[in-house]
């Protein structure tokens, strides 16, 4: 399944996805939403515009780097934009999105559309399944005690600790991003790699020569520092408490296509304010099952999808945001427990 495909019921007739599927195109849920997004995209354009236009006018001063914090924002607004357009929640037709997801995540804020989409393609397909989600790989944190146990390198190290750097790691998020994008282009795989590859190398040229040609060298990287990890702390915080200290699958666990969606996501409770700040993503559950579904339309489907589940008795997990942040750091702080035990034996 491909984030920008629209989701089907499965195959099998009158199963329970497929009876709340019905449901959800009966209230209309699935049309698109023309004038929201219109609206949005150009109040995100001129934030964006507006960003870089007070950077150019402050010019050499410290003041830059409240801009940076503003643009850090703005940023993840780009970020989240660009996640509906990839789930053709936007446009109807592909061309359409490729494009408007290239123009937002590449030339805007320095991230592969090719290699993300790709990845949250199989996240969305199997997530939270250690074997199959990118999410949950162990490459810099563990995310189960199995994990923890065949964890060497960094992964080994930093897993004892993992519940405690969570928060200030994400502040590496922004940077890791863009590398990842980069190294993403030696992959031969990779969907339009030269157009893909010349996008993002001019954004960092243009993004570079911004900041050197208008602050000192010291300034400049102040700049870069703020703007980055605020930027990638931003990022991590809406997903975070997506699917972090939710239910890990692993082997020949899979479970049908609504309960696999939704026993291994949780919803974030909140006003309008939390629907802007996460993008939607606070509806993960009504997300996951219904990706091309226009994110104004989630809090709509929540109320259809949550009684769906409690007369099916499939658990419907909704928490405050804090909250969420709390489970997910138990959880990470439990998975790395064989880590704490191998070095506590060890020194003894």
């Amino acid at each position: 399944m491909r984030a920008e495909t629209p989701v089907r019921p499965e195959p099998a007739t009158g199963s329970d996805f497929a009876r709340l599927s019905k449901q959800i195109a009966e209230n209309g849920l699935m049309s698109r939403r023309p004038g929201y997004y219109t609206a949005r995209l150009a109040t995100v354009a001129a934030l964006y515009a507006g960003g870089w236009t007070a950077f150019a006018v402050l010019g050499a001063s410290w003041w830059s780097l409240a801009v940076a914090a503003f643009l850090a924002a703005v940023f993840g607004q780009v970020a989240l934009v660009a996640h509906d357009v990839a789930h053709r929640q936007v446009f109807r037709l592909r061309k359409a999105s490729e494009v408007s997801g290239r123009i937002a995540g590449n030339v805007g804020i320095g991230m592969g559309y090719g290699w993300w989409q790709d990845k949250h393609t199989r996240h969305h397909a199997n997530p939270n399944h250690e074997d199959l989600d990118p999410d949950v790989t162990p490459d810099l944190l563990v995310w189960s005690q199995k994990q923890a146990r065949a964890a060497t390198g960094l992964p080994r190290v930093i897993g004892r600790s993992q519940a405690f750097l969570f928060f200030p790691l994400l502040l590496l998020e922004g940077f890791n991003l863009h590398v990842s994008g980069l190294r993403s282009l030696a992959n031969r795989s990779l969907k339009a790699r030269t157009l893909e590859g010349a996008l993002l190398l001019g954004h960092c040229a243009i993004y570079l020569t911004a900041l050197f040609l208008v602050l000192p060298p010291g300034m400049a990287l102040a700049f870069l520092a703020v703007h980055q990890c605020l930027f990638g702390a931003y990022l991590g915080s809406i997903f975070a408490p997506n699917h972090k200290g939710m239910p890990i699958l692993t082997g020949t666990d899979r479970p049908d296509f609504l309960r696999r969606q939704v026993l291994t996501s949780r919803n974030v409770r909140g006003g309008r304010f939390t629907d802007i700040a996460l993008g939607g993503l606070n509806y993960q559950i009504e997300h996951h099952l219904f990706p091309s579904m226009p994110s104004p339309n989630l809090r709509r489907a929540q109320r259809i999808v949550r009684r769906y589940c409690e007369d099916l008795g499939v658990t419907y997990l909704e928490t405050g945001l804090v909250t969420s942040y709390r489970q997910a750091l138990s959880s990470l702080h439990q998975a790395g427990a064989p880590l704490r035990h191998a070095k506590t034996t060890a020194t003894a």
